[in-house]
């Protein structure tokens, strides 16, 4: 099964990569590896989730905005290649989580990128992945994620 067939029965659509909201690029290529800027909570333009995780937001809030943002940075790696079919593995995740102090669940709040993965790309969807607490996120956002990415041709 394709990945664009796995994300139509998940019910997934990828929208138009996001354009960058400073002086970066959305993706680099070396190699076989593309390494993705980190993207917000971004739905239609709009930020859908801001604030703190563990104040503002729930967890699970956090979570959905992870997915999101995951989302996103599919968005970016198919700009980036052409088709999603195209990557053969999610070596690496990193997740931001804008935190609450005291708040420490921000690997429950991450697995909403990386399930996400594992549910469109199956087994090359595992990965190794960093969730990381932070004080603050640009734009108020509540959650970034970056990846790296193996590409086959």
């Amino acid at each position: 099964m394709s990945v664009e067939q796995r994300l139509q029965e998940l019910g997934i659509t990828i929208p138009e990569a996001p354009k960058p909201v400073a002086a970066y690029v959305p993706f680099v290529r070396s190699g076989d590896l593309v390494f993705t800027s980190g993207q917000i909570a971004v739905e239609g333009g709009q930020l859908k989730y801001k604030g703190k995780v563990g104040r503002d937001l729930t967890a699970e809030e956090g979570y959905q905005a992870a997915r999101l943002c995951a989302i996103n940075t599919l968005a970016v790696l198919k700009s980036a290649v052409g088709s999603l079919d195209k990557v053969a593995q999610i070596v690496k995740v990193v997740v931001f989580v804008n935190s609450a102090d005291g708040f420490t669940g921000q690997p429950a709040v991450a697995n909403g990128a990386s399930e996400l993965y594992q549910q469109v790309f199956g087994e090359a969807g595992l990965h190794a992945r960093s969730a990381v607490g932070v004080s603050e996120l640009p734009m108020d956002t509540a959650v970034e994620v970056e990846v790296i990415a193996r590409i086959s041709e």
